[in-house]
């Protein structure tokens, strides 16, 4: 299959997800609270105009000119975020509501002494599953001159009352669970990133180095969302931390060199005793990876494509090496390990830069000590983390696989939509120690 056809048939699956997304969302957030016809009109209206939108804002971020679309982005990817919470919280609440209906039906049927195997929509005219200006438990929302009083059938206001208030209930608390988190989620996620200091400790590091400083930075992701203020906030953070060597992670943009190349050069302003080095991410071959190695060359940033540079540091020293993602692949430029790795002096450690946290497998096989990597955004917002072990060993923080250590940044941006709930951005000072 061609890229076009894989786009268009991802392009049809998205329009067909946002519909029925946003069919569900309207069942229970409109028509099950009000027996309004012309609430209800606008209630389908808007959700068939967000069905198209949402997946035209998603297409304009992968292929428009981000510093041209915030302002379609940061209301679609305000509204993805904020469905994606209220999607959850209505399935958390689908089936205590429905239980909670079938306790009423039940109790009315016992104040009527309806039969339980007669269908009681039919019987009394009412039901709840159909898509019409009606009520949530009757056919006018009201009782009208062949409705029986409350203590009599069924279909009677105090039945229909009480489902209206469970359906509003569900509505409410789903709809204040979902704004709640969300805007802390934006909240967190444009934010400033925590600063964490991590101790690692490797065998063969000179005793010298103990105390060597590290500052990583991953998954800027400049765009629609972060900008040039985003790049130059993570400069200053970066330099307060006074490091030996800085090391950018991948992931960098999401967007080509030539429109957001402005909002990176801050990275200029980095100053550390060895220099800032970069390795590529998965997003960054989206969008013209060379463009972007040679707009940092610009900005005194060191790419490391599959290679290693000395690193000396009072009287010791360490070999940093880089490859690239896996992404790089398709580009015909993906990791070569052997590249990068052989040939070097087994008596001094080496501390590889590679973007996913799944390439530590290769990298311990070439004896790598400590493998600095970030991609996972530490889950981003649940239940991110509960997926990324699917595809990464680590989500975040330090492990050690098959002897070598693995660190995971949570990264200093986000994706889009840019929301970080239970996995707050980072940056990290890695202090090198003897052992």
């Amino acid at each position: 299959m061609s890229d076009t056809s894989q786009q268009a048939v991802i392009a049809g699956a998205s329009l067909l997800i946002a519909a029925a997304a946003h069919r569900y969302l309207y069942l229970r957030l409109v028509r099950d609270i009000t027996v309004s016809p012309r609430l209800r009109r606008a209630g389908r209206a808007t959700a068939a105009a967000l069905t198209v939108l949402v997946p035209s804002g998603v297409l304009a971020a992968e292929y428009a000119d981000p510093t041209r679309i915030g302002w379609l982005a940061r209301p679609v990817f305000a509204w993805v975020a904020c469905a994606a919470y209220l999607l959850m919280a209505l399935a958390v609440l689908e089936i205590p509501r429905r239980l909670a209906v079938r306790s009423l039906a039940r109790r009315a049927n016992a104040g009527s002494g309806t039969s339980p195997g007669v269908d009681r929509s039919k019987a009394t005219g009412t039901g709840t599953d159909t898509d019409t200006d009606t009520g949530p438990g009757t056919g006018t929302g009201r009782p009208t001159a062949e409705t029986p009083g409350r203590d009599s059938v069924a279909d009677g206001p105090w039945v229909v009352d009480r489902r209206l208030v469970l359906a509003r209930s569900v509505a409410l608390l789903a709809t204040t669970t979902a704004v709640a988190t969300t805007g802390y989620g934006f909240h967190r996620g444009l934010g400033p990133p925590d600063v964490k200091t991590v101790r690692i400790g490797l065998r063969r590091l000179h005793p010298s180095l103990t105390g060597m400083r590290i500052t990583m930075a991953c998954d800027l992701h400049l765009g629609p969302f972060f900008g040039r203020g985003h790049t130059s906030r993570i400069v200053r953070m970066i330099n307060d931390t006074s490091p030996d060597l800085v090391a950018i992670v991948g992931d960098l943009s999401d967007g080509e060199a030539e429109d957001l190349g402005p909002h990176a050069e801050p990275l200029a302003r980095l100053s550390s005793a060895h220099g800032t080095y970069f390795v590529t991410g998965n997003h960054d071959y989206r969008h013209d990876a060379d463009a972007w190695i040679g707009t940092l060359a610009g900005f005194r940033v060191t790419t490391l494509r599959n290679t290693r540079t000395l690193i000396k540091h009072r009287g010791g020293a360490i070999d940093l090496a880089g490859v690239t993602d896996v992404e790089g692949e398709r580009e015909h430029d993906g990791p070569d390990y052997h590249r990068a790795l052989a040939d070097r002096d087994r008596s001094r450690p080496v501390v590889l830069l590679a973007h996913q946290p799944v390439q530590v497998h290769q990298a311990a096989r070439h004896g790598v000590d400590l493998q600095l990597s970030g991609h996972t955004h530490g889950g981003g917002f649940f239940p991110g983390n509960l997926l990324v072990p699917l595809s990464q060993p680590v989500t975040a923080g330090l492990a050690t696989i098959d002897g070598t250590q693995l660190y995971v940044s949570r990264g200093a941006g986000a994706s889009v939509p840019p929301i970080r709930v239970g996995a707050p951005p980072d940056i990290t000072v890695v202090e090198l120690h003897a052992l």
